[in-house]
This record gives C-alpha cells, structure tokens and sequence, in this order.
C-alpha cells in the first residue's frame, strides 16, 4: 500500500484515512465557574478604621472653616456698623492714652469719677483744638506764599524735564492733564459733595467718640464687671484676668506710639524748618497723626514732606529731604521701637506689616489703624490662656491703672521696684470696681428691691384690713 505519492507530501488526514486510524473525538469544553463578587469585611467600627491622622485633619479643616464663617459674617457686621463700630474704638485708644490723666485727677486730687473724666475730656479736646488752630492759622497765613513759590517751582521742575531727555513729552502731559480735568469737571465736584458728606460724619463721628470716651474714662470698670458677668460662672476669672492683661497691652502699645509719633513729627518737622519749607506746624501734625499706623504711616507722611520739598525748593532739597526722613525711619525701626514696646507688644515687624497691609485691605485706613493693637491683644490673650502670662505681678494684685508695663511683666520687680496695689472695692476711685464686687453690688441692690417689694405688700394687706 502507498502511503505517500511520488514528489507530493501527503497530510495528515490523507495518512490516517490510508492507514484507517481512528479519528479522536474532540475535546470536551471545561466548565469554568463564575468569578465570585468583591467582599471586604473588617470587624471594626466604620470610625474605628479611619486613619488617625485623617480624623485629626479633618477635625482641624472644619473647625477652621467655621472660624473663618465666623469671622466673614463678624467683618460684615463691622463693615454695616463701621459709623458705630470706629467712634468706640478710637474713643478706646483714647481712653487708654489719657488714662493716666483721669486717675491722677482721681486717686491723688480726689475729683469724682464723673468731674475726673469730664476733666480729662475737655483737656485732650482742647490740645487737640488748639494744635489744629494753630495749623489752621499758619496754612492761611502761609497759603499765599507757598502758591507763589510751588509755581516758580514748577516752572524749573517743569523746564527741567523739559529740556532734559523726556522733551516734548512732558508738554504734551500736561496738555492731556488739563484735557482730563476738563472733561471730568461733574466728576470732581460730584467728588467734592462726596468729601462734604463724608466731613459730616466725621464730625458726627467725633461727638460719637467723645461721649464714649467720657463713659468709658467714667465706668470703664464697672462696664467690663458686668460684661464679665454675662459669662459662665466658672470662666469668668480666667475672662477677667485675661482682661487686664489685654488693657496693659493696649494702654502700652498706645503710649509708646504716641511718643514715636511725637518723635517723628519733631525730627522731620525740625528737618523742614532748616530748609526753609513753609507749613512746618501742618506738616509736623500730619506726620504725627499719621504715624499712628505703625510703619506705613510715616513713610506716607515723610513722602509728602519730601514732596513739598521738591514743588517749593527743588530736587536738592527734596533729595536732602528724603534724607532726613530716612534717617527718621532707621531711628524709630532700630531704637525707639525695642526700647519702648519692651515686653508689652511683642510682634515681629514683618507679622506688624502684614497686619498693616490686610487690615488696609479689609477696612481701609480704619482696618490699618486697628489691626496692630488688636493683634498685640489676642497674642497676648491667647498667651495668657495658654498658660505664659507675660504679666505675672498682675497676679499679685497690682493695679493695670498706676505701674508700667515693664512692671508688671516683672523686670523692674526683680531690680526691687515694688509695684503699686490695686484700687480695691472702692467704688468712689477709678479702677475700684471687679467683677466679685459688681456682683455683690446687684445682689445688695436686688435685696433691697425684694425687700422694698415685700414692704409695698404688707403695708397693702394691712390697708385692706382696716377698711374691711
């Protein structure tokens, strides 16, 4: 039998259907089961198998997110209230600057709390009225003569760049400046009944922040026993002490920013002076009230100086100008400042500046003002309740009304400097009332009330008797 062809390769089927072998049958297909379903099944709690780190995490993002909730709706608040809000809290600087004043009156004079503080009113207003007249009167006295020197200095500044590099492009400034101004004449004296509207509240504002004043210099004590009393009984210590503590910071940050503005104001006043620059008195009162804000205040102040020098002497003067105020900055940022703030307002200049430039930002001039001593209070609240008390002679009874700062932190106290007590529960002095007496006061009071009460009864029932 062939099994292969000559010169053609037989298959495999071909070989098996010569040789008849038997064919296999095919194979069976496997039977594969189902892949079972994904389980996972742990015995511990849902809240037990989180992460540790991710339960302290989130614990931290919500409770800052509602903080900052509550921050958002509290600046709303100020914002709506700001008419409210400012006048109280310049009448509180204030009160903490002129302080002092009220006590001596008070404790050494022995003028009643309400003459002391009325006392106390009318001095600062009358400082305050008789440097703006003084002003007042040199700018009106002055005013004539600085417009003729600003325009011949205007006219060389103007020559000057005219003939240097810029060229014509400088006339052609100032041609589109007045262009400018003419055809926003309605938007400038829109802008002028604006400024109008806005001196009325101030001056609404001001008689706002002299009655608060008067109040706080008054019953600033016993105002803050009974805010203390709204508090839970077991806080309320803690509440008070931190209190205190927050006033020795305020009352000190105020002083020592008041004598750095004084200082700013002679020192660049005195500059000015030497060079022959007409409105010495207003420019020294502008630096001194805007020195007020830490830092940014009298940069902006010395800029106008160094301005003025420029429109009435010339880039010389101006240049010299620039110099004095420079040197004014180095004094009060390397000398002044940690030498005076000591302990009480301990802020780094970098978290000042920031708090300078987010309170700006937030409230404008008013957000600037307010946010370097509110930030020198909560660090020392917080400080405080944390268990650093940067004032430990507080604890000791010392009066936050009569000793510095520097006493009470305890440096002095360690040269053998004794600090001076408190008032005690003597309701007739300034700083003489405390929560613990307050309360005692409206316990005694209410006793009286129920018992007058319960006289009005029983003379009542003993009066229907007889006629009956």
């Amino acid at each position: 039998m062939k099994l292969f062809r000559r010169g053609t390769p037989a298959s495999l089927s071909e070989i098996r259907t010569r040789v008849r072998l038997p064919v296999p049958p095919p194979p069976e297909p496997v039977a594969v089961a189902p892949a079972p379903a994904f389980s996972y099944s742990d015995p511990r709690p849902a809240d037990q198998a989180i992460p540790f780190a991710l339960k302290v995490s989130a614990g931290i993002a919500w409770r800052v997110v509602v903080i900052a909730i509550a921050l958002y709706g509290l600046g709303m608040i100020i914002g709506r209230t700001s008419s409210v809000v400012i006048p109280v809290a310049v009448a509180l600087l204030l009160t903490a600057l002129t302080m002092p004043l009220a006590v001596l009156l008070n404790h050494r004079l022995h003028f009643p709390r309400g003459l002391a503080a009325i006392t106390t009113l009318l001095v600062s207003v009358g400082v305050v009225a008789g440097l703006l007249t003084l002003a007042g009167n040199q700018i009106v006295i002055g005013v004539q003569g600085l417009s003729t020197s600003a325009g011949l200095g205007l006219s060389q500044i103007q020559a000057w760049l005219s003939n240097g590099p810029l060229g014509g492009q400088i006339d052609e400034a100032i041609n589109q400046g007045r262009a400018w101004v003419q055809s926003h004449a309605g938007d400038l004296t829109s802008g002028a009944l604006s400024a109008g509207q806005t001196a009325g509240n101030l001056a609404v504002g001001a008689i706002m922040t002299m009655f608060a004043m008067f109040f706080f210099l008054a019953d600033g004590d016993r105002m803050w026993s009974w805010c203390v009393g709204l508090a839970p009984k077991q806080v309320r210590e803690p509440v008070h002490e931190a209190g205190r503590r927050a006033w020795v910071t305020l009352s000190s940050y105020v002083k020592t920013q008041v004598l750095v503005a004084g200082v700013d104001a002679v020192f660049i006043s005195l500059g000015a002076f030497l060079l022959g620059l007409p409105l010495v008195i207003p420019l020294g009162l502008i630096v001194f009230f805007a020195s007020a804000i830490p830092m940014v205040g009298a940069v902006v102040s010395g800029a106008l100086a160094v301005l003025l020098a420029l429109v009435v002497k010339g880039p010389l003067a101006s240049l010299i100008m620039l110099g004095v105020v420079l040197a004014v900055q180095q004094i009060e940022g390397n000398l002044l400042q940690p030498i005076l703030m000591s302990k009480a307002v301990s802020l780094h200049p970098l978290a000042t500046l920031l708090g300078v430039a987010v309170g700006s930002y937030l409230f404008g001039i008013a957000g600037a003002l307010f946010a370097v001593p509110l930030m020198a209070i909560t660090n020392t609240v917080v400080l405080y309740l944390n268990g650093h008390d940067k004032f430990p002679m507080l604890g000791q009874d010392a009066s936050i009304l009569t000793n510095s700062a520097k006493k009470l932190s305890g440096d002095a106290a360690e040269r053998d400097e004794a600090v001076t007590p408190g008032a005690g529960d003597n309701d007739k002095l300034i700083g003489g009332i405390n929560p613990e007496a307050h309360e005692r006061e409206q316990q005694a009071e209410d006793a009286a009330a129920e018992a007058a009460t319960h006289d009005e009864t029983v003379d009542s029932e003993g009066t229907v008797e007889k006629r009956s």
